[in-house]
């Protein structure tokens, strides 16, 4: 319900026409017209406007009728049904709407162009626009809502009473709000550190910089095709690496295990298992003695050898003898 105080913030001429909308045109003649003038003039005083004694507020109200009976509908029917019909497409440009409103408007109501009325018009414009884009938040999913009215700057306040959400919720949206817009940032200085490369030589840049897809796609303007061609070139890249450190690991790991015994010369051979003798006699568990000759750079064929079948080593000593 609205309170004197809420009416007495609206400018008078706004007010005279809300209460035209609850006339009967049709009784407005003779007597009746005076009654419901002075009716109207006595909600006013009511609402802490002196029209009743104020001959120009009193003139003001009676000329309002008159044009009111003049065109034969009050001018809020038109104002409302002219904001009513605005779309958000319409209020992109909320000046450009706002003047067309009014100009379309004053050819039949020549008083909305005074400019007095033009900020109260405007204001009726703001809250339309906010109404519309409070509705269509509404019907969006997730938090695709609140994004859309930050996005429209739609105050904190307005934005959590309207989707009836806690301040925290909407802290944390404005929060990846600043993330992603960080990301952008990030985005863009990659793609300018190889800007004039092929799209494919881009995109591979930005994947090996973890940018997401869609990212890639927006801020790159590349189609998903050119990031599956870039990730199978990658993936082909890979693995020839791969396989490359593999066979790198395997030729470690031959060096690090030393020649095969038919390949260790009998002056070796004969030094070999003069050590491995040496480290038995420290221990005979299999891990001590691995370790130990692992340090002493002893084949790992002999090595095998020594740990499964030690009794060998006195046939690969007399061999190596001669």
């Amino acid at each position: 319900m609205t309170t004197n105080d809420e009416t007495k913030e609206k400018p008078l001429w706004l007010l005279i026409e809300e209460n035209f909308l609850e006339l009967d045109l049709k009784d407005l003649s003779g007597e009746n017209r005076e009654a419901a003038i002075q009716r109207i003039a006595g909600k006013l005083d009511n609402a802490g406007y002196n029209v009743s004694h104020h001959g120009g507020n009193l003139l003001q109200l009676r000329w309002a009728m008159d044009d009111m009976q003049k065109v034969g509908r009050p001018l809020m029917k038109d104002l409302n049904d002219a904001i009513a019909a605005l779309s958000l497409e319409d209020l992109a440009d909320q000046y450009i709407a706002t003047s067309k409103l009014i100009n379309d408007l004053a050819e039949t109501w020549h008083q909305l162009k005074k400019s007095e009325r033009r900020p109260d018009v405007i204001q009726m414009v703001e809250k339309a626009k906010l109404d519309l884009l409070i509705n269509k938040a509404k019907g969006l999913p997730d938090d695709e809502g609140i994004r859309f009215l930050i996005g429209g700057k739609v105050a904190d306040e307005v934005i959590t009473n309207a989707l009836s959400i806690t301040e925290d919720k909407l802290g944390e949206v404005h929060t990846q709000i600043k993330e992603e817009k960080a990301e952008r940032a990030r985005v863009a200085t990659l793609i300018e550190a190889v800007e004039g490369k092929s799209d494919e030589e881009k995109v591979k840049h930005l994947i090996e910089n973890n940018v997401s897809e869609n990212l890639i796609i927006e801020m790159a303007k590349v189609d998903q095709g050119v990031i599956d061609g870039a990730k199978q070139s990658m993936e082909a890249a890979l693995k020839e690496q791969q396989k490359e450190a593999e066979e790198a690991a395997a030729r470690k790991k031959e060096e690090a295990a030393g020649p095969s015994l038919e390949n260790i010369p009998p002056d070796k051979m004969l030094e070999y298992i003069e050590s491995i003798r040496e480290i038995m006699e420290f221990s005979d568990e299999e891990k001590d003695i691995r370790v130990m000759c692992d340090q002493s750079t002893i084949p790992k064929s002999l090595v095998d050898i020594a740990v499964s079948e030690p009794d060998r080593l006195d046939e690969l000593e007399k061999k190596a003898e001669g």
